[in-house]
């Protein structure tokens, strides 16, 4: 298996090559030459698999330079109840009406980005001590990824982690979680701006390639395949649970902001996974409900970007749907480097005479969600189900229930616990969410941060004052 990129300017090379990479040389996504295929029986084999097996055996499809004895040592060391808050890692909920949660929040920081981050703190610490060399992270998040990056990558030898997040547009939860890491190899840098701001600096950085070089420079972000790949493990394992034979079809309803999660369905549908309907659901940034709306991407500048309450979508500007569009356009890589050109001059780029394939050819349909909207179906849940949901797989409920049919399992993907968004849990169900006991005192932990203005030299250079080299 070797990786090609979304705009055809590098040469195919294995996975531990693109692991350290992040952005291709030429500013595309990596992507596999050819997606590897999973027929029946390899379906019916996987049912009574742990969660560690199937990781190793989906995971192997995409990554053949590192051995299967060695993969399974990293998924069993990422996936395991000391980790996970549960002996499943992964437990379905049913959620009445037809709808079953798939319970993503049972690592460390509460939230989905832990399925794939535990298993790059592995394979990230593996590939380093193979080639006896050390990474610098630079990251973007809007709320979790930082978190799950961090606690994976904490006290990591070789690896550096510089992770940078929008001043005042997480809540206080995450903000905790982030800021009160004192690792040495761990740094905050709260940036003036949006989380769009502080991607835009994160991409202008991994784009110069001597910098990149020189310091090292490596992602975390959804960008990095690592991620996305080590994501498609869950949809495999949701339909093993919530299916009895091999033809059995299920939707799934993901909220999205970077488009990261759902594109990983996207690519185990396109291996054979049996999945009728990938449902996007957004918040009101809506630029990717639009897009499957109308056939039209038009990313919205920082100021029309709105501060939500459910933020970790409070994105405009989605990393990973170039590697959909690359998919879109039958994988003509100079398509795709045309369109995201005339993304940069005109600010947009039309596919609708493509939108009959959007829900025919791939399954996706879309909708969005308000704060009025999110309020009415946190309460709902809780008070008919007595299931707690947060803000994010809220809008995810309430665009999923659009798109039920009969016979068919909706699977709502989970975004993190409640706790981390008290204040909306608060304002719809008028008492605060549970916090884990073993994370009670979090809010009173000294916060480690440094805010700056959104300038890009100002974060070179502070990257440049504490490498890890």
């Amino acid at each position: 298996m070797r990786y090609i990129s979304t705009r055809g300017g590098m040469a195919a090379i294995p996975f531990s090559e693109i692991l350290l990479e992040g952005l291709a040389r030429d500013g595309g996504l990596a992507m596999p030459e050819s997606l590897p295929q999973v027929s029946r029986e390899m379906l019916a084999s996987w049912r009574s698999l742990s969660y560690a097996d199937l990781a190793t055996q989906v995971l192997k499809l995409f990554i053949t330079d590192i051995p299967e004895e060695d993969l399974s040592k990293l998924t069993h060391a990422a996936y395991n109840s000391q980790v996970f808050n549960s002996e499943a890692i992964v437990p379905l909920k049913p959620l009445g009406n037809g709808l079953t949660l798939v319970g993503l929040s049972e690592g460390p920081t509460l939230a989905f980005k832990d399925m794939a981050m535990q298993f790059l703190g592995q394979v990230f610490e593996y590939v380093l001590a193979r080639k006896n060399t050390t990474i610098n992270i630079l990251g973007a998040t809007s709320g979790d990824t930082g978190s799950a990056a961090e606690y994976a990558l904490r006290g990591k030898k070789g690896v550096g982690v510089f992770m940078l997040s929008p001043y005042g547009r997480m809540s206080d939860f995450q903000r905790a979680q982030m800021y009160s890491l004192q690792d040495e190899n761990i740094h905050n840098l709260s940036v003036h701006g949006v989380f769009d701001d502080c991607q835009d600096i994160v991409k202008v950085l991994a784009s110069d390639l001597d910098f990149k070089e020189k310091y090292r420079i490596g992602a975390v972000n959804s960008i990095n395949w690592a991620r996305i790949s080590a994501q498609v493990v869950y949809y495999f394992w949701a339909w093993l649970r919530a299916t009895s034979h091999e033809d059995q079809q299920v939707s799934f309803a993901v909220p999205s902001g970077n488009f990261g999660n759902i594109l990983s369905g996207h690519i185990a549908r396109s291996m054979g996974l049996p999945v009728r309907r990938l449902v996007l659901a957004t918040n009101e940034n809506n630029v990717l409900e639009e897009f499957f709306r109308t056939g039209v991407y038009k990313p919205r500048s920082a100021e029309q970007t709105f501060a939500t309450s459910s933020p970790s979508m409070d994105i405009s500007k989605a990393s990973n749907f170039e590697r959909f569009v690359y998919d879109l356009v039958d994988q003509d890589a100079g398509k795709v480097k045309g369109l995201w050109e005339s993304l940069a001059h005109n600010g947009s780029f039309d596919l609708s005479e493509l939108k009959p394939l959007f829900e025919e050819k791939f399954g996706f349909v879309g909708g969005q969600s308000s704060h009025a909207d999110r309020l009415q179906t946190i309460k709902t849940v809780y008070e008919q189900e007595g299931v707690l949901i947060d803000p994010h797989t809220a809008d995810a409920v309430k665009v999923a229930r659009q798109y039920q049919e009969e016979g068919i399992p909706m699977l709502v993907l989970e975004t993190a616990l409640p706790a981390k968004f008290n204040e909306t849990i608060q304002e719809a169900i008028g008492q605060p969410a549970p916090v884990p006991e073993h994370l009670k005192g979090l809010a009173d932990l000294p916060q480690k941060v440094t805010v700056m203005d959104c300038n890009v030299e100002q974060v070179r250079s502070y990257i440049q004052e504490h490498v890890q080299l």
